[in-house]
C-alpha cells in the first residue's frame, strides 16, 4: 500500500512548524523592573508559576502546529485537488495544496500560541504586583 503524499505533508509540515518555536514558551521570560517594589523577593517564584499557567493557556505550539496543518491541509488538499483535476492530475494537486495550506497554517497557529503564551505571562506577573516592562 503507498502513502498517502497529503498525509505525509502535513506531518512534516506540522513537526517543522512546531519545531521552529517550541523554545520561545521554554526560554523567554518578560522582563521586569523590581526598584521600588515591594513584592521583588518574590519575583522568581512568581516567573516560575506564571510560565506554567501562561503555557497552559497558550497550548503546547508543538498541538497548535498539529491543528493548523491538519485543518489548513484539508481545506488545500481539496482545493488543490479541484485545481489539479482540471489541469490533470488531482492527486498531485492535493499533495501541493495540502502542503502549501498545511505549512502556512501550521505556522499562523504556532505564532498565535506563542503571542498567546508572552500576553498571558506578562498580564500574570502584572496581576501579581511586578512592573512588567516588556
Amino acid at each position: 500500500m503507498r502513502p498517502i503524499p497529503g498525509l505525509i505533508c502535513l506531518v512534516a509540515a506540522a513537526t517543522l512548524a512546531g519545531g521552529c518555536a517550541t523554545p520561545t514558551q521554554q526560554t523567554w521570560t518578560p522582563t521586569v523592573d523590581t526598584y521600588g517594589n515591594s513584592r521583588a523577593q518574590y519575583l522568581s517564584r512568581d516567573t516560575e508559576e506564571c510560565r506554567a499557567l501562561a503555557q497552559r493557556a497558550a497550548g503546547s505550539p508543538t498541538d497548535q502546529a498539529m491543528r493548523g496543518a491538519v485543518g489548513g491541509g484539508l481545506v488545500g488538499a481539496a482545493g488543490g485537488a479541484a485545481i489539479g483535476a482540471v489541469l490533470g492530475n488531482p492527486g498531485r494537486g492535493a499533495a501541493l495544496g495540502a502542503a502549501a495550506l498545511g505549512i502556512g497554517a501550521g505556522a499562523s497557529r504556532v505564532s498565535q500560541s506563542n503571542t498567546t503564551f508572552q500576553q498571558a505571562y506578562m498580564r500574570c506577573m502584572q496581576q501579581r504586583g511586578h512592573n512588567v516592562l516588556g
